[in-house]
């Protein structure tokens, strides 16, 4: 009998591939969770303050308006209201995660340990990934965990930018300092960003995509400025697009 020849290759890439399933799976339930809260929390709120609003105006849109019940009315209103945000701020608090567990790091460090992550992201759109940091460059405080949640997402976002141009796009990311900041930066090799979308990028909810949750570039941005960093995006003469995001230097 011939022995069985296992392809560790096709297996690997088809795991990666079930494992991206099951991660959009998990964030497409928690959103609905999210969305599901969010409506009951609301919903009451908004009702009452609708129909307070509504008997408002029919109080003083008469000959002789009734001004004090209407003013009761009103109180209502702000009271809903309140409550509508009090129950904001218990959905943000079940979605809220710990203080940052910052530690000293070298970018090229925290890019690396992510590369067969970022690799597989690439093999997804047939390309792949090529990382220019040069060693070594000033050390940042990072919560390391958070900072890679940020390259996934924008090395995501690049590969499939890549795929309405590029059959076998390459993912750049580069690495560089000055002074004051070390600056990270992902190019793709796709259309660039165009300009009617560009100042709604990084808005929560707002999307491009067929099957996009509008979240990925949100959460980068706030991860990013929690550091008391900056993040942005250039579109690029050659085409395509490089997004960036700098974070400051560790004192000493």
């Amino acid at each position: 009998m011939a022995p069985t020849v296992i392809d560790t290759k096709t297996t690997r890439f088809g795991s990666e591939a079930v494992l991206q399933r099951l991660i959009e799976i998990a964030r497409a339930s928690a959103l609905a969770e999210m969305a599901s809260g969010m409506a009951h929390e609301l919903n009451q709120p908004l009702g009452a303050i609708a129909t307070f609003a509504q008997a408002g105006e029919r109080m003083l849109n008469r000959p002789d308006p009734m001004v004090a019940p209407a003013l009761e009315v009103f109180r209502r209103i702000s009271h809903e209201a309140l409550g509508a945000g009090d129950g904001i701020k218990r959905i943000r608090r079940l979605f809220k995660q710990g203080l940052p567990n910052r530690t000293l790091c070298q970018m090229p460090d925290v890019i690396e340990e992510l590369r067969p992550v970022l690799d597989g992201l690439a093999l997804r759109g047939n390309g792949v990934v090529s990382i220019h940091a040069p060693q070594p460059l000033p050390d940042i405080l990072i919560d390391r965990t958070q900072i890679q949640h940020v390259l996934y997402a924008l090395t995501d976002n690049a590969v499939e930018a890549s795929g309405t141009r590029a059959p076998s796009p390459c993912i750049q990311v580069d690495v560089s300092a000055d002074r004051y900041s070390v600056e990270t930066g992902i190019s793709d090799a796709g259309d660039g960003v165009p300009a009617d979308v560009q100042s709604h990028l990084f808005r929560p909810f707002f999307t491009t995509k067929a099957h996009g949750t509008g979240l990925g570039l949100a959460s980068s941005r706030a991860i990013i400025e929690s550091h008391e960093g900056t993040i942005g995006f250039e579109n690029l003469p050659s085409g395509g697009s490089r997004f960036w995001f700098r974070l400051p230097r560790a004192p000493g």
